[in-house]
């Protein structure tokens, strides 16, 4: 017999998203029972790996201001922002940096023991509000010691969420295993918020933890909501090789240089004005445009790459504002950032792309609401500007809590039974037909020949040809016989939970191909060389890709709404 699990809202994720929604939700009334269902255990989210900062407007009387902050970021997603949603997160972002500090956040403080910030790329003004460089963690940190507080905020750690449970477009939970134990289970509610963060381990070379597959995406997708603007995928500089591992902005943005083979600090050839905090779409495609004319270094690897050089900025400026950054060079590359210039290449860092939203972070399902880096609201549009994305979590967080609460509060118990065929439907897919699957493929190679070909066929720069081979190449990758399972312990099958979000990854994967394929512009962090150019008349809108069974999926445009700022040419 099916175990059924009953709560008034379910959170699926516990990022800096997911929790704070829990907090949001939970304090709107306590009679409210919130789940937040996480594949991992809460402070291994990879929330805890941002490092950079914050970004908010705090200090006007020094100069910035919320209208600055609101044309940068819509300046900076190439004009593909929603730019009513680009100012519902800088209005509303100031009050939740103030929120986690009287929750005992430690910011990092001026010596006047006001809240610091730093300089980010493509801003106006310093307002990375940061805590040294484990911005992350320590959010995370003051936002789950936050949750403990509240009785009825209950957390299921290590439960893989497989698919949602609806009635035609109205929300009502979603099946679940717990890992532990290898149970499958009905959890319902009517009110849900998907955090499961971003896709970004799609690529081999990335910031991302391994557990970040678009699990959560698909979920959405299979279930009959649209991805947005899956093509815009965003590299961040400074990867260090050959991990992947992230240099945060934040060292450009305390006065780090980026250098060539030539000693040359190259970005005063790329943006004059900026230089190395130009946003991270320009600086990337510069960094590549260097390697490719034959400026570049190699690793030890082969790979190519250029340098970081911090040297100038002290040891002691280093040692306060950049230790973990220190830290993860002296680990993983050997290389002191105190003493000498550090090996860093572009690396996918952040899908811009996600499940189809509204401002308020509504999807097309009734119930439903989706918030973090899952989201596309089309806060960042084409591209991202460094710290709005900590700020979007904390922004929608909040958001969506108080929504799914409201909506709660007005189905509290009424909510119907669940329709057991799409349960057992979703038992059939997974068990027939991957854990007891049969086949000859690796799953493990397939995912890297996956990952890599991403890599080499969806990278900075994009073409025609590369799109294509990489579209054939993973349709052929998912044609193979590799969904099977040689584990067949029930209690905590990693080897199970690996092969379903491959089957996700697939898909997903699929969709970025086809997104870039079908826009022949160049925007923000979607560059191709064969249309180098932005094209306003024919692309000057969102993507959207509906699942459509074993078919390729059914691509349509969406407009982009604009409430200010018309689009004009780009410079930094």
């Amino acid at each position: 017999m099916t175990e059924t699990l009953s709560y008034d809202i379910l959170i699926v994720g516990s990022g800096l998203a997911g929790l704070r929604a829990a907090i949001t939700a939970a304090s709107k009334n306590k009679n409210l029972k919130i789940a937040v269902l996480s594949k991992v255990q809460v402070m291994r989210s990879h929330s805890v790996s941002a490092e950079g900062g914050t970004a908010a407007v705090l200090y006007e009387n020094e100069g910035d201001n919320i209208e600055s902050h609101i044309y940068d970021t819509i300046k900076g997603s190439d004009f593909l922002a929603d730019q009513d949603v680009a100012e519902r997160l800088v209005n509303a972002v100031p009050s939740e940096i103030i929120q986690l500090d009287r929750w005992g956040m430690p910011w990092s403080r001026r010596d006047n023991g006001r809240i610091d910030q730093r300089k980010f790329g493509g801003y106006s003004f310093p307002r990375a509000t940061y805590a040294q460089d484990k911005v992350g963690f320590y959010e995370m940190q003051t936002l789950y010691d936050t949750c403990l507080k509240y009785d009825n905020i209950f957390f299921f750690n290590e439960w893989f969420c497989t698919s949602i449970l609806h009635e035609g477009n109205t929300f009502q939970g979603f099946t679940c295993i717990e890992m532990k134990n290898g149970n499958f289970i009905k959890v319902v509610a009517p009110s849900g918020i998907i955090c499961t963060g971003g896709a970004g381990r799609i690529y081999s070379f990335s910031t991302y933890a391994y557990s970040s597959t678009p699990d959560g995406l698909d979920m959405a997708y299979r279930a009959g909501m649209a991805l947005k603007d899956m093509e815009f995928v965003q590299f961040h500089p400074t990867g260090i090789l050959p991990s992947g591992i992230l240099i945060t902005e934040g060292a450009r943005g305390e006065g780090g240089y980026l250098i060539n083979s030539e000693g040359e600090r190259f970005m005063k050839n790329y943006a004059g004005e900026k230089l190395e905090l130009a946003p991270r779409d320009v600086v990337s495609r510069s960094m590549i445009t260097e390697i490719q004319a034959g400026r570049g270094f190699k690793h030890i690897t082969g790979a190519d790459c250029l340098k970081l050089d911090l040297t100038h900025l002290g040891a002691e400026r280093i040692k306060e504002k950049l230790a973990g950054i220190r830290e993860i060079g002296i680990k993983f590359s050997g290389i002191d950032v105190i003493d000498e210039p550090i090996e860093v290449r572009p690396v996918c860092h952040y899908m811009m792309g996600g499940i189809h939203s509204n401002v308020d972070g509504a999807t097309e399902f009734n119930g439903l609401w989706v918030a973090g880096e899952a989201s596309c609201n089309s806060t960042h549009g084409a591209n991202r500007l460094g710290a709005n994305s900590t700020s979007e979590c904390l922004v929608w967080g909040t958001i969506t809590g108080e929504l799914a609460a409201n909506h709660a509060l007005s189905k509290k118990n009424t909510i119907s039974s669940t329709d057991n065929h799409k349960f057992l439907m979703e038992e059939k897919r997974i068990y027939d037909g991957i854990f007891r699957g049969r086949g000859d493929a690796n799953p493990y190679e397939i995912r890297k020949n996956l990952t890599d070909t991403m890599d080499e066929r969806s990278y900075v720069y994009r073409n025609e040809n590369d799109l294509i081979e990489g579209l054939k190449r993973i349709r052929s990758l998912k044609s193979l016989s590799w969904k099977h399972v040689d584990d067949q312990a029930k209690e905590y099958n990693t080897n199970f939970i690996n092969v379903m979000e491959i089957d996700s990854m697939m898909r997903v994967a699929e969709i970025v191909l086809m997104g870039a394929i079908n826009r022949r512009e160049s925007r923000g962090a979607h560059a191709r060389i064969d249309y180098p150019n932005r094209d306003d008349n024919n692309f000057l809108k969102h993507t959207l890709a509906y699942y459509n069974g074993d078919r390729e999926p059914r691509m349509e445009w969406h407009p982009v709404v604009f409430t200010r700022y018309a689009p004009v040419e780009r410079k930094y």
